[in-house]
């Protein structure tokens, strides 16, 4: 399937909220599954970065996810919700393939339940914690289908860099460097 094209940063539909996915088991969402396993997999062999994707990003309305981590199978969650969350916060380095070139350190929770259906329609709950920064990988993208941006969840305006400075000071202790 194709690259797509991701949205950048000021496009109003990053700004929109997803709609759910009426059946999962349909061909159109096994094709936007390729297009965003496909265009992740490029931005990461082209610029270095790229563990996951919201249909938002390139443009579709829907309430599904592609993370792509290295050393892990491709993982669809559609319609993904966090159904529970740690009572405590944590602040991590946060970017986005919608603005690769700022960098910001954001509030997530350390610790997330999250509930989803695969591409056969069957719901899964799953419990992301630090291992492989899967709680705050998955608070990222199903922001995205809230219409919220990392850019929201700022901890301090003076947190944010370009990517060469983040790279330069940041990048080999965060999730970025691994």
């Amino acid at each position: 399937m194709p690259i797509r094209e991701i949205l950048q940063l000021g496009h109003p539909v990053l700004r929109e909220v997803a709609a759910p996915v009426a059946d999962p088991t349909a061909p159109d969402v096994a094709a936007l599954v390729t297009d965003l396993t496909d265009t992740v997999a490029h931005w990461r062999e082209t610029t270095g970065y790229g563990r996951a994707i919201a249909a938002p990003q390139i443009g579709v309305l829907q309430r599904v996810i592609l993370l792509r981590l290295p050393g892990h199978p491709v993982w669809a969650l559609i319609n993904p919700s966090i159904v529970e969350h740690s009572p405590d916060t944590i602040e991590v380095w946060d970017a986005c393939l919608s603005f690769l070139s700022i960098f910001m350190r954001v509030t997530r929770y350390p610790w997330i339940r999250v509930r989803y259906q695969d591409l056969r329609g069957a719901w899964h709950e799953t419990h992301a914690g630090a291992e492989d920064d899967l709680a705050e990988l998955l608070q990222h993208e199903i922001d995205h289908l809230d219409g919220i941006l990392a850019l929201d969840r700022l901890t301090d305006v003076k947190s944010i860099c370009s990517r060469q400075e983040f790279e330069r000071q940041f990048k080999s202790s965060s999730p970025y460097g691994r």
